[in-house]
């Protein structure tokens, strides 16, 4: 009988816990749902517009690879609307290799720049410092050269900095920093190229 009665008690106490709680637990269960429904449909949407980036971005290159210096129009309209993605910043970095071949030498500049303030990955930042040191050597401003190269920061490009700055001091007849820089350079792992420009400096 007590054990009866008990049983009747939890089964009361359901029913009123029921009565009081059950819409907040129907109303929670569906809100439940929902997020989760939500956070799937995300997920979805996510990926499908990284795959059409990437399709986009393809194409892009694909342009760019036929048009050259043609298709900047349609490579520069690519890196507006994707801006905010790694895909426009590689998009940028092949439309300034396109205009370096082309002799648009201030256009790469502008994309390089561009590839420098908006990159989140430090060896592309790199690649476009670097990049654009040597448009600019190769425009005689040498000091915005080194000023470029001096903000290079991964210690893995050591070596390509310490041999433009090499290039660059070579190029202003100063042969003993110049010297030093290719120095610097071997000592940084570069490659038999610069030992041959050291050979060439040799007193």
């Amino acid at each position: 009988m007590e054990a009866y009665e008990t049983e009747e008690q939890q089964v009361e106490a359901i029913k009123s816990w029921w009565k009081e709680n059950g819409k907040a637990v129907v109303v929670g269960g569906v809100v439940g749902i929902g997020a989760i429904l939500g956070w799937k449909y995300y997920q979805s949407t996510k990926i499908e517009a990284k795959e059409t980036t990437s399709i986009s971005y393809e194409k892009t290159l694909t342009a760019l690879q036929n048009s050259g210096a043609e298709a900047a129009e349609s490579t520069q309209a690519f890196i507006t609307a994707h801006a905010k993605s790694e895909y426009a910043v590689l998009a940028a970095l092949q439309l300034a290799k396109v205009q370096v071949d082309a002799g648009q030498l201030d256009a790469a500049l502008e994309q390089l720049n561009w590839v420098a303030s908006n990159s989140k990955d430090e060896s592309l930042i790199a690649t476009a410092q670097v990049r654009s040191a040597r448009i600019q050597a190769e425009q005689t401003q040498f000091d915005a050269a080194l000023a470029t190269l001096a903000n290079v920061k991964p210690t893995s490009w050591a070596a390509r900095v310490a041999e433009l700055k090499g290039d660059i001091a070579l190029s202003q007849g100063d042969v003993a920093t110049a010297r030093t820089a290719y120095t610097e350079a071997l000592q940084a792992g570069m490659n038999q190229a610069v030992q041959m420009k050291l050979d060439d400096l040799a007193e």
